[in-house]
């Protein structure tokens, strides 16, 4: 295995022979979105990945990189098919509105009023609360790769989940749990008088002629199926390793258990943007997020801050989007604004493409990339603007007199953040300035001296790695982690290392 990750990262820097363009564009735009592509990859250890781009209601590029197989050395081609997990509810919010545009269904009436068979406690959540997981309903899955709470059956562990007590009062928070869409596939299939698998073959897959996904069904995660990638992880340990998944149980595939490909995918969202699958306004309902009882929205992290009908959303003053994630391998992202959407597909759990497709759109919207300070919250691109002009080694005097004068409250977590993204555009030097200074504006947090260890161990300097990390040792003394990475550095520093 380690012999294939060696010659995939080789091949990574071939350009002319992993890179397989299905469609033109310019070639400016082109070679800039390939060559952010294979960066990623190579930073992530990505082996195969697929990636279509829709602009002004057109297909403007899709692209094959890297290897659907490590172990037979086989290429991702345009027809390769990829598992998109949770992708899969997004075709369920669809399925729904579609219920909902045809009369049989509404999105704020208790799931009694369908399915009065359920337990009683369950009775008052809504569809829009299954929808969105804030439904409070305990989880009937014991791990991440489709453990079901009961090993003897999928039978038992449904019979299980329904005597156990909600977690919490519906619309009080966002938490993500596959038992909201195990009752989400009962309710199409009763509504529809069809399998809700059927339902979403008939009414989105064939009316669209998506051949690949049809051919690959809703059992990929159990069952071989031909062309497409295989999947790989680096969540064990050890370097890069294939996935060990559970048998998915075929009721969990409202959930997940879909794949496509990058341009059958392109070709959905189309038809979605031109109002084929469902009226402009369903779309706007599909896609508004459910707001907490505190007024709020939830989501899986700061950037995707919200969950809609099948949907998570990401909620920002500046280009905001509609995206769907699946299995940290998986992507789309559609800026309603922009007129644009990204689908990047890969083979890798923990590539999580929801990390660098806004910067894909930053090729074609500069005022995107990081680089010009996208995505920083309003204060810290305050400081990133001064510190672009004057130079990030004035950081603790720029900082210091920012908050002085114009009343800035800086957000220790907020400049911490910043500073990881500096390191992950290979500015460690700048990140080292940033966590500079939240030293000294959080002086007795341990993780500023943390980071700044971090940030002095990526430039190799290792002496002062050494210094950052003994503070934190006198602010938290005992520090197990702190103490090996001291280990690890007292090797480092001896001559024979140097």
């Amino acid at each position: 295995m380690l012999n294939s990750i060696r010659i995939l990262n080789s091949k990574l820097k071939n350009f002319a022979l992993l890179i397989v363009l299905t469609l033109l564009v310019l070639p400016a735009k082109s070679d800039e979105v390939d060559d952010l592509v294979i960066r990623e990859m190579e930073k992530r250890n990505i082996p195969g990945l697929q990636i279509a781009i829709i602009q002004k209601n057109r297909i403007v590029k899709t692209a094959s990189y890297g290897h659907a197989n490590l172990e037979d050395n086989i290429p991702v081609d345009n027809n390769t098919v990829f598992s998109i997990n949770s992708i899969t509810k997004a075709f369920v919010g669809v399925a729904v509105m579609q219920l909902v545009e045809e009369g049989k269904l509404e999105l704020n009436k208790p799931i009694s009023s369908y399915l009065p068979e359920l337990p009683e406690p369950w009775h008052k959540i809504t569809i829009r609360q299954l929808m969105s997981h804030t439904s409070g309903l305990p989880e009937i899955l014991s791990n991440d790769t489709g453990g079901l709470i009961s090993e003897e059956s999928p039978d038992a562990a449904w019979a299980l989940v329904q005597t156990l007590p909600l977690k919490f009062a519906a619309d009080s928070q966002f938490a993500y749990n596959q038992t909201n869409y195990i009752i989400i596939g009962k309710l199409i299939d009763k509504l529809s008088g069809q399998s809700f698998k059927d339902f979403i073959r008939e009414n989105q897959l064939k009316t669209l002629s998506m051949e690949r996904t049809i051919e690959a069904g809703f059992h990929n995660l159990n069952q071989v199926v031909k062309h497409s990638a295989r999947r790989y992880t680096l969540y064990y340990g050890n370097g890069l390793s294939n996935i060990k998944s559970e048998f998915y149980s075929p009721m969990l595939q409202t959930a997940a258990g879909m794949s496509s490909t990058a341009l059958e995918l392109a070709n959905w969202l189309l038809a979605l943007q031109q109002n084929k699958l469902l009226t402009q306004g369903s779309k706007k309902i599909m896609w508004q997020p459910t707001r907490l009882t505190n007024g709020l929205t939830q989501g899986f992290n700061p950037l995707i801050n919200g969950y809609a009908i099948g949907w998570p959303v990401v909620s920002r003053d500046e280009h905001p989007a509609v995206v769907a994630v699946g299995g940290n391998r998986a992507g789309i992202f559609i800026y309603p604004d922009d007129d644009m959407s990204i689908i990047v597909l890969t083979n890798l759990m923990g590539a999580v493409p929801s990390k660098f497709i806004d910067e894909i759109a930053g090729v074609f919207i500069p005022e995107m990339k990081k680089e010009n300070g996208f995505g920083l919250p309003k204060d810290i691109k305050l400081l990133w603007k001064a510190l672009e002009l004057n130079g990030y080694e004035n950081a603790v005097n720029i900082g210091q007199h920012l908050k002085e004068n114009k009343n800035i409250q800086f957000s220790e977590s907020e400049l911490n953040t910043w500073g990881y993204s500096l390191i992950n555009q290979d500015r460690a030097k700048e990140a080292s300035e940033v966590f500079k200074l939240n030293t000294q504006l959080f002086p007795h947090s341990t993780n500023t001296y943390d980071s700044l260890a971090e940030a002095y161990w990526t430039l190799g300097e290792y002496k002062q790695a050494v210094a950052s990390y003994k503070k934190v040792l006198q602010l938290k003394p005992g520090n197990e982690y702190v103490i090996g990475q001291l280990s690890k550095l007292a090797v480092l520093l001896q001559p024979s290392a140097n």
